[in-house]
């Protein structure tokens, strides 16, 4: 795992703020300490996906999906591209899901 980037996003996730502000930095982590090509964040609304904060360049050939799970129900998706570390962007689901679950103003619908 990443250690750097880990304790980046547990620094982001200790000084809290708005939901936006910390995912947005979050998904910004994971392209610049995380080895990520790109990181975005995958919402529920009206039962679609929809793309909340995002970073970087995609590279969908790459992609990796992971759950997000707050309190036993899925609250969206973490989803790298080219990342080297899949352990990485499971951890960092699971620190995020309470974020998700408060939700996010700032979301385009992904197909």
């Amino acid at each position: 795992m990443t250690s750097a980037a880990l304790e980046a996003v547990d620094r982001i996730l200790n000084r809290g703020g708005e939901s936006d502000e910390v995912l947005h930095a979050v998904v910004g982590t994971l392209v610049e300490r995380g080895g990520c090509a790109w990181a975005g964040i995958l919402l529920p609304d009206d039962g679609r996906l929809v793309l909340g904060p995002q970073a970087g360049e995609e590279r969908p050939d790459t992609r990796v999906r992971v759950p997000i799970v707050f309190g036993g129900e899925r609250v969206g998706e973490l989803v790298a591209d080219d990342c080297r570390d899949e352990t990485l962007v499971e951890r960092v689901a699971l620190l995020i899901s309470p974020y998700c679950r408060a939700g996010f103003g700032g979301r385009e619908e992904i197909s």
